[in-house]
């Protein structure tokens, strides 16, 4: 065993973090997990909310933090948890986000179709414990759910995991958006174990709605805001015209790892038969499409340069948001507008006039639930609680239509 290293971590949020155990200090150090410090967590969300710029580095050691905090909890309450389990549930939630690119969900939509950042992690989970000797094996049968202790997969991922618990507190202090406070520290008091599964005791009840609540309240004001949905879009439909030009031959500007994704139709194959391809993507952070994007503004193809120009000068797509679809006449009258203003037609409208949709579930009653200890042992499900809020409203799925389009 290498020499016990004991580092401490200041956080704005949390305050002092301990990482007091070599394996993990391994993990936090190797190349692949220090590369989260170069993606931000909330992608474009600081052209809204200017404070928001930390990065899944941050929030993976904040989860980290917390999922410290709820198993000392558990350990006091009497739950069994080994030396061994406790390691490998502390190095799975700061794995759970290792599989992210920058702006992920745009590089998603944009460069790397058909392979999830979830697929991702697991394949660098995979190399990592290669890499390690076989070091992260119960990590990995923790994360996927397969391990018999229930309640550890649920600690990590779940309705009520130490994850959500952070973004929230987290991505709420750097936004200033007050509405995303929870009070996670007496949600966490509040855990316990039954029949090996997490639930919430009786008391914890109205901590748990001020969290649903709390994440209802984020979605709509912060991740699902008009502007960031403005925003997001524009850089999908950027990386998508770089994609599209660079695999008809037209010259890009781009490093060598952003290349790789550009010139190449990647897909899922690829990632699993190639190993240059999980190295390149492990070489793509913030910096590579931002640098891009600022030397594209330039670039003789219009389309791609006059989205970089706007989004790099924050001239915003107008982004309007409605309860119903939007009918075909509204848009094509739209699409008109912007062919008379810009000169661009026909297929190529679809990049600058589009419509989408943002959903959210607050409290999804079909996933795995948040259940509720009773002091006389019987256990129900949040929202099948008399009076509480969930069953009423939060469980309700709450679907926007949006349309997006320049400033005419």
């Amino acid at each position: 065993m290498a020499e016990r290293k004991r580092k401490i971590v200041n956080d704005p949020v949390y305050g002092f973090i301990t990482i007091d155990h070599p394996l993990i200090f391994t993990l936090i150090s190797h190349p692949y997990y220090q590369r989260l410090r170069r993606i931000h967590q909330m992608a474009l969300a600081h052209l809204v909310y200017p404070g928001a710029m930390h990065t899944r580095f941050h929030h993976s050691m904040g989860a980290y933090h917390l999922m410290c905090f709820a198993l000392m909890e558990l350990r006091a309450k009497g739950v069994h948890i080994t030396a061994e389990e406790e390691v490998a549930t502390k190095m799975a939630i700061l794995l759970h986000d290792i599989g992210h690119g920058p702006y992920s969900h745009a590089l998603e939509n944009g460069i790397i179709e058909g392979v999830s950042h979830e697929k991702i992690s697991q394949w660098l989970m995979e190399e990592l414990n290669r890499e390690m000797d076989g070091a992260l094996t119960l990590t990995i049968e923790i994360f996927n759910g397969r391990y018999h202790k229930t309640f550890l997969h649920q600690l990590v991922s779940s309705q009520l995991d130490v994850d959500r618990m952070d973004y929230l507190n987290r991505d709420s202090f750097y936004t200033g958006v007050s509405e995303g406070v929870i009070g996670y520290d007496r949600i966490i008091k509040m855990l316990t174990v039954h029949r090996d599964e997490l639930m919430v005791e009786e008391k914890g009840i109205y901590s748990i709605e001020k969290f649903i609540v709390a994440r209802r309240l984020m979605y709509w004001q912060v991740y699902l805001h008009k502007t960031v949905l403005s925003a997001e879009n524009m850089l999908v439909k950027i990386l998508r015209r770089a994609k599209e030009l660079a695999l008809q031959g037209v010259s890009l500007y781009a490093s060598p790892a952003l290349e790789y994704f550009l010139y190449h139709t990647i897909t899922a194959a690829n990632f699993e038969q190639e190993p240059a391809c999980l190295q390149q993507f492990c070489l793509l952070d913030d910096y590579d499409i931002m640098g891009a994007i600022k030397v594209w503004a330039k670039h003789p193809d219009k389309i791609l340069s006059l989205l970089c120009n706007w989004l790099i000068n924050r001239n915003l797509f107008k982004c309007i948001l409605s309860n119903e679809a939007f009918d075909a006449e509204s848009i094509h009258l739209m699409r008109q507008k912007v062919q008379q203003q810009y000169g661009i037609s026909g297929k190529d409208l679809d990049y600058f006039v589009f419509t989408g949709t943002a959903c959210l579930s607050a409290y999804n009653v079909n996933n795995e639930k948040i259940n509720i200890l009773f002091k006389d042992g019987t256990v129900k499900d949040i929202s099948s609680i008399d009076n509480a809020l969930v069953s009423h409203t939060l469980a309700i799925p709450v679907k926007k239509f949006y349309i997006c389009h320049p400033k005419i």
